[in-house]
């Protein structure tokens, strides 16, 4: 019964661990995303009048929506929990784009060392198989000579 108790504690410690994470992450990218729109030079608008608040809480937060107004080109991206719109064009659309790609290829770039990083760490025991580099004859300093 004890050993029930302690696996449904792990699992709901597991359990909210993994929801604390993933609401950190989805703060962080629309952080991120934000930076990133101030950053490419898209201008921060909040809504003046309530036809315009409606609008905004029309607008799917954080996609890019491409509109069409006195024969120019603008691209919006809503932010309701902010009260703001981004608004670019597209010189600022494309200067977004090339940030979003480097933070992709940043972040995947992350990823790869974590990976070897972990994968380095089992070297001295080959994964965790008990066999190390020096053990049964074949490391440096055994007394054996090739």
């Amino acid at each position: 019964m004890k050993q029930k108790r302690v696996l449904f504690i792990m699992i709901g410690a597991t359990t909210l661990l993994a929801l604390m994470v993933g609401c950190a992450t989805t703060q962080t990218s629309t952080q991120d995303q934000r930076n990133m729109l101030v950053a490419a030079g898209f201008k921060t608008i909040s809504p003046k009048t309530p036809a315009q608040q409606q609008k905004l809480q029309q607008l799917q937060t954080g996609q890019v929506a491409q509109i069409q107004k006195n024969g120019r080109t603008y691209y919006i991206v809503a932010d309701p929990p902010q009260n703001v719109v981004y608004v670019g064009g597209p010189t600022e659309y494309q200067a977004y784009q090339q940030l979003r790609a480097q933070r992709q290829l940043a972040q995947e770039n992350l990823q790869t060392a974590e990976m070897y990083q972990d994968a380095s760490m089992d070297w001295g025991t080959w994964g965790g198989w008990g066999v190390g580099w020096g053990r049964m004859g074949y490391g440096i300093g055994v007394g054996r000579r090739f």
